[in-house]
Parts: structure tokens; sequence; C-alpha cells
């Protein structure tokens, strides 16, 4: 019987947050896997700000991964608490330009640094099965997603949950996962206008029952988004038509949508887009990163950043764990702890300027956020 393989980390999940820890923990001397399962619609219209270059470079993949292929966004615009547009552009920002990404190039270039660093990338491969072994190793089987070939069983000292919202190997080793409000976000893609836009920037429109997001991706396509409650009337709309009649009832939004074609659409995907996160982002042998730590409503741009910031973080921590530093999990949990405090005043400050449709439930239920918003503790399932 052959040996059954042994790293010293596995890192569940191939997105930035994994992709950052996995990079992290290879820079340090450790063996590690990284397994992305690849499950799920391919992402688009996703924004990395622009300090997110720094902690690229931290990481040693900046060139590689910010090279061609994403598009430069040199300021964002936004009709909130009133209709008029405001525009701030980035022109002084000491980092320089954000970048509206190709999600799954940006993904795929991270995991070949983690690669060409020296991780074993296991692509199209999910984590099942997570067993705590007497000896304190974890006995794990990886099924491959792509030819069924079936599974293979290796070990490991520690885990890194970066498996998203889902947060499947914390959620199954006793974490809990709180949720602050069910925002849910309706979109779709539209087509390249005939004549190619020169404005890069993104937008954001707020209306009765929620606001709007566009942006141009690096294909030239269109982005467009609606986030709204999933029990209300807006989101029980799920045809084409009803999104298109709301679409072009915004003032700025249908502005830049109309060039790309609005005659025949889709109707639109569901995702969830609300703010969750873990009552614990560390237990015996596991750490989460990303979304699986804390998940952040869109509006704060911060997504991508934050995966980058605890996905390194996580791998800090975990090495010096390793290492027998029984602070370093601490140290980290209070570093999350910290990004979501300034996220959740952040989040609420902006929600505070827009107070034209109080009387409407989206809108009532934010404002009685912004004086009591304890998150409340729910299983964490998609609207």
């Amino acid at each position: 019987m052959s040996p059954v393989p042994a790293y010293d980390v596995v890192v569940a999940g191939g997105g930035p947050a994994g992709c950052a820890a996995a990079l992290t923990l290879v820079h340090a001397g450790r063996t590690v896997l990284l397994a992305d399962a690849g499950t799920g619609p391919p992402k688009a219209g996703e924004a990395l700000v622009s300090m997110g270059r720094l902690l690229l470079a931290d990481l040693g993949v900046a060139e590689p991964v910010l090279g061609s292929g994403h598009l430069p966004c040199h300021g964002n615009l936004s009709a909130w608490g009133s209709a008029e547009l405001h525009a701030v552009d980035f022109l002084h920002d000491p980092y320089g330009h954000g970048w509206h990404l190709d999600r799954p190039l940006f993904d795929r270039r991270l995991r070949a640094a983690a690669r060409a660093a020296g991780a074993e990338v296991a692509e199209h491969t999910a984590v099942r099965s997570p067993s705590r072994q007497s000896d304190g190793t974890w006995r794990l089987a990886l099924r491959d997603r792509a030819d069924g070939a079936g599974e293979r069983t290796v070990r490991c000292r520690w885990v890194v949950d970066a498996t998203g919202r889902g947060a499947a190997i914390a959620v199954r080793s006793g974490a809990r996962r709180l949720t602050g409000d069910q925002l849910t976000a309706l979109h779709l893609t539209l087509g390249p206008a005939p004549q190619t836009p020169t404005d890069g920037r993104s937008l954001v429109e707020s209306d009765q029952d929620g606001w709007w997001y566009t942006a141009l991706l690096p294909s030239r396509h269109r982005l467009v988004a609606y986030f709204t409650d999933p029990d209300l009337p807006v989101a029980a709309a799920r045809g084409a038509e009803r999104f298109r009649q709301r679409l072009l009832a915004t003032r700025h939004i249908s502005r830049r949508a109309r060039p790309h074609g609005l005659t025949t659409l889709r109707p639109p995907r569901r995702a969830p887009a609300h703010s969750a996160h873990l009552d614990r982002v560390h237990g015996d042998g596991w750490t989460a990163a990303g979304d699986a730590a804390a998940a952040f409503d869109p509006l704060s741009s911060q997504g991508i950043l934050t995966a980058l910031y605890t996905g390194l973080s996580a791998g800090q921590a975990v090495d010096a764990r390793l290492h027998g530093d029984r602070a370093a999990l601490a140290d980290y949990t209070a570093k999350v702890t910290t990004a979501r405090t300034a996220y959740q005043h952040g989040h609420r400050a902006v929600h505070a300027q827009e107070t034209r449709w109080t009387d409407r439930p989206f809108w009532a239920r934010r404002q009685r956020n912004l004086h009591h918003n304890p998150p409340h503790m729910k299983g964490e399932t998609s609207p």
C-alpha cells in the first residue's frame, strides 16, 4: 500500500484568499497543497482598489497578476443621497488607479504564481470529509470534479478554509455563520457597445428599493447589477422584462447601459451579496480566510482586497502556529475583527447618507441598523 501524501498545509479554495495563503506559506518554506474546486458560475465585474497592488507586491506577484487583461479604473461615480452624480477620481491616490478585473484571469494567474512558487495546485478538486486524527493531523479526501476519477486521500498538519461564503470546513468543525442582512444581487452582462465607451469609471445609483451598480468589463461588455432584499416584491420579479423596465427607470445607469443594447435581455442571475462572518476564524487545526472568514457588502469595494489581506495574514499566522507560537491565531483574529469593524463603520456611514426613501422597507431596515446592528445567527444559504 502506497503511503498517503502528507503536507504541512492544505488550502481549500483557489480564489484570492486561498492563493494568498498558499503563496505566504510556500515562501515560509511550508509544503502546501492548494485545492481549487472551481465550482459555480464565473465571477464578473469585480474591482480591485489601488491598495491591492501593495498586497500583491508583498506576495511577489504584482506584475504577473496585474499585467495585461484588466481594465484600469480611474474613479467612481455615484448618485447616492440625491439624484445628482458625484465623482471621486483617483488622480491623487498615492497608490494609483484601481482595476476592473477579468476575474477568471486574475484567479488563474494567482494559482499559476502559487504553483511557480512551489505549491502543488490541484485544479477542479474539492476537499471532502475532513477528519481530525488522534495524532493531531488531518485526513482529507480530494475529489476531482473534472473527470470524476474518484477520490484520493491526503494528510496535513493544518487546513486553511478559503471556500468562500459557505465556509465548508469551518462550519463542519463547529463554527457558525453570522449574517447582518440578506442583500441579494440580480446581475447580468450586456454585450459590447458598437462604439467602445471611453469612461471606465464604476457607477452606483440608489433607488427606492435598493441600489444599482454598473462597470465596463475588460472584455468591453458591461456588467449591470441591482442589489435588494430577497423578500421584497422587486426581487421576486425574476423575468428579464421586469429587470429591463426597472433598469430603464434609472437616471444614470440606463444612460450607460443603452449603448450596449437593452432590446432583448436574458433573465438576471442571482447571487448572495450580504455581510457575513464566522463567530470564530480558527479552531483545532484550521483557519478561515477570505469570504469564509468575513464577507462584505459589494458597496464597500473591499472584497478582493480583504481576501488578499486575510489570506496573507492567515498564512503568516498558520506558519507561526506551526512553529509553536500560540498567540499567532489570536493575533490573526484581532486583524480580521479590526478589518470587519472598519467595514461596519464605513457601511453605516454610507447608508446614513441616503435618506430619501426611509419609508421603504429596504432603506428603513438600513436606517434601523445605523444605531443597532447586532448580526443574527442564521444558516448560510444562497437566496
